[in-house]
C-alpha cells in the first residue's frame, strides 16, 4: 500500500468474489506481518463458505488476543470471520502522533484474509481507543466498511469521509476513563447530526464492555 494513502487512513484492500488461495482452517491464528506485526484471525468453525468480517481494535495498552477474547467467540457464533490487529506502538497510530504504520499492517492483513475467505462484508469495532480507532478509520472508509461498532469511544477524527457506514455505540454512565457527556452522548449526537444511521446505547456502568453488548452490537450489525 502507498505510505500516502496509509498517512491518509485510506485501505486498499477489497474482497474479491472468488479468492484463489486455499481458505484458513477453523480456529484462531497469527497472521505475521513483519517486524513488531502481527494480527489474529479467528475462522468459525465449518467447511469453507462466504462470511462476514468483523476487524476489532484493542483498546491502548491491548492485544490482538485481547480483542479475540473480547468478541471471538460471539461473533464465531453467528459465523462471522474476525480479524484482530495488534497496534505498533501501545496503542493506535492514530492516537501516537498520526496515520501511518498500523494502516499499512491493516491493510496487508485484510489483504492475507481476502486472498483465503471469500467475505460477504466488513465491519470495524473496538474498544476505548480501538473504538475511535474504529470510527475514524471506518468512517474514513465507508466503501469497505458497511459498520462501525464503537464500545466507549472517546472520538472520531476521520481525515476525510467515505461512504456511510452505519454506526453503533455503547457506553457506560459511570465512565471515569472517557466520560459518557463529551465522548459517546456527544458523538452520537454529532454523527447523528452529520446524515449517518446511528444506534445510541448507554448502560450503567464504567469503561467495560459486557457480553450483552458484543450481542447487541452484532445484531445490530448482522440482524
Amino acid at each position: 500500500m502507498a505510505l500516502r494513502h496509509a498517512a491518509e487512513g485510506r485501505l486498499d484492500a477489497r474482497p474479491v468474489s472468488a479468492p484463489a488461495a486455499v481458505p484458513y482452517p477453523p480456529g484462531v491464528r497469527t497472521l505475521e506481518l513483519g517486524p513488531h506485526a502481527q494480527a489474529q484471525l479467528v475462522v468459525p468453525e465449518g467447511p469453507p463458505r462466504p462470511r462476514p468480517l468483523l476487524v476489532f481494535f484493542h483498546g491502548a495498552g491491548g492485544t490482538a488476543a485481547q480483542g479475540v477474547a473480547l468478541v471471538g467467540d460471539p461473533a464465531a457464533a453467528r459465523d462471522a470471520l474476525v480479524l484482530a490487529p495488534s497496534s505498533i506502538a501501545s496503542t493506535w497510530d492514530l492516537v501516537a502522533g498520526g496515520l501511518g504504520r498500523d494502516v499499512a499492517v491493516l491493510d496487508a492483513a485484510l489483504q492475507q484474509v481476502f486472498a483465503r475467505q471469500t467475505v460477504t462484508g466488513v465491519a470495524f469495532g473496538g474498544f476505548s481507543d480501538g473504538a475511535s480507532y474504529a470510527l475514524s478509520l471506518g468512517l474514513a472508509n465507508g466503501d469497505l466498511a458497511g459498520a462501525v461498532l464503537a464500545f466507549s469511544p472517546g472520538f472520531a477524527v476521520p481525515p476525510r469521509r467515505v461512504g456511510r457506514p452505519r454506526i453503533w455505540i455503547s457506553h457506560g454512565t459511570d465512565d471515569r476513563v472517557l466520560p459518557v457527556a463529551r465522548c459517546g452522548r456527544r458523538l452520537a449526537r454529532e454523527l447523528g447530526a452529520g446524515g449517518y444511521e446511528v444506534s445510541y446505547e448507554e448502560f450503567d456502568g464504567g469503561h467495560v464492555v459486557r457480553p450483552g453488548d458484543v450481542t447487541a452490537a452484532l445484531t445490530t450489525w448482522l440482524g
